[in-house]
């Protein structure tokens, strides 16, 4: 079984690829939602009260994320921190997953900083989902209701598109011109033969 990582930067459209592979039946983990789900755990939210105090949770006790976003993404080592703290947990949870997976012939895992987690090197091939910056901004604009400066501080912790390029073994463009679904199902054919061999 092959281990996929599929990316790109915020607003490329990564979320809508991978729909598209879960139509053909493909297995995905999405980590950014794992990572979601792990900021309702105890340990998460206590020691995430230790580092930045009680007032980035709501009444309810819930994490507000505007206010924690707020915080890190203006704070490249606050940042690292809870990288640090939620990376593993979410690697932990995948590999719970991918044991339940063995009979497939592949498995993606979506993941929105693949390449600046590192985690690219534990997967066999990397999808990276690109569009261009302006695009980008628009979307997560529309999106998230959030203003164009909030999107340009969220862009500046991700490595530029052509960075990953390189690394990439497979390129999606979703640029609103070339349609997504025949990039899909090339790059579907493809693992299929890889897998075979």
């Amino acid at each position: 079984m092959l281990k996929v990582g599929l990316t790109g930067n915020i607003g490329s459209g990564k979320s809508l690829i991978a729909s598209i592979f879960q139509t053909l039946g493909i297995p995905v983990f999405c980590a950014d939602a794992e990572a979601k789900k792990l900021y309702e755990s105890n340990t998460v939210k206590d020691q995430l009260r230790r580092w930045f105090g009680g007032h980035i949770f709501t009444e309810e006790g819930e994490i507000n994320r505007k206010t924690l976003a707020g915080i890190i993404f203006n704070d490249e080592d606050k940042l690292k921190k809870v990288n640090e703290l939620i990376h593993p947990l979410v690697r932990e949870s995948f590999g719970e997953w991918i044991s339940e997976r063995q009979n497939d012939p592949y498995v993606i895992y979506e993941a929105a900083i693949l390449f600046e987690s590192g985690h690219y090197k534990s997967l066999d091939k990397i999808i990276l989902v690109t569009a261009p910056a302006e695009i980008r901004i628009k979307r997560v604009m529309e999106r998230d209701g959030i203003p164009r400066a909030d999107v340009l501080a969220r862009m500046a912790h991700q490595w530029e598109e052509e960075k990953k390029m390189h690394l990439a073994d497979f390129i999606i463009r979703n640029d609103g011109k070339q349609m997504v679904i025949p990039q899909v199902m090339e790059v579907h054919r493809r693992l299929m033969l890889s897998f075979e061999f």
